[in-house]
């Protein structure tokens, strides 16, 4: 991992969550964020999945917010984001990187797991990545670099590791879009 890498897609992360482009992260931008994701996996926004997922980035939101010492409600400067999301990825640990970011990959698990096993298999793991707005034309190699133990599904713990693991640059799937 280079930390040129790892802020390269930290900066990307950053635009793709500023939804209105004022350079600075709101709640608003995160609510839209996961309102996003929802609509694209064809869920109501009133749905327990959708507000699941709500409620998955309103927990990083706050989390950020807190550790940047930023007003409840924001904004984030990018700075902070950055600083912040630097410290959870790499300095914080797996546990505090799981705990700020587990709500929203298990927000993510309950849109497109299908038949309801709390697991991913590949035809959902493609639905995964068009829904935050990832081509799923290479779905099948994706998956087979994040399924680690090659039981054929995904779990929330491995979908994590692979979201950290991208941030390290050291697995090219983006699973948040």
């Amino acid at each position: 991992m280079t930390t040129a890498v790892a802020n390269e897609r930290l900066e990307k992360r950053f635009d793709k969550w500023d939804a209105d482009g004022n350079g600075i992260l709101e709640w608003g931008d995160f609510e839209q964020e996961a309102a996003k994701i929802a609509q694209n996996f064809g869920a109501d926004a009133r749905s327990k999945e959708a507000k699941t997922l709500r409620e998955g980035f309103r927990n990083l939101f706050d989390h950020l917010t807190q550790a940047a010492g930023a007003p409840a409600n924001g904004p984030l400067t990018r700075d902070q984001f950055m600083s912040v999301t630097q410290n959870l990825i790499f300095e914080g640990g797996e546990a505090d990187f799981n705990r700020a970011l587990g709500p929203v990959v298990k927000g993510i698990v309950g849109l497109c797991d299908k038949n309801s096993d709390g697991q991913i298999n590949a035809g959902e793991f493609e639905a995964w990545l068009t829904g935050v707005g990832v081509a799923g034309s290479a779905a099948q190699e994706a998956f087979d670099k994040v399924d680690s133990n090659n039981d054929g599904e995904l779990s929330v713990d491995e979908l994590l590791a692979a979201v950290r693991e991208y941030h390290f640059g050291r697995l090219n799937v983006e699973l948040l879009g």
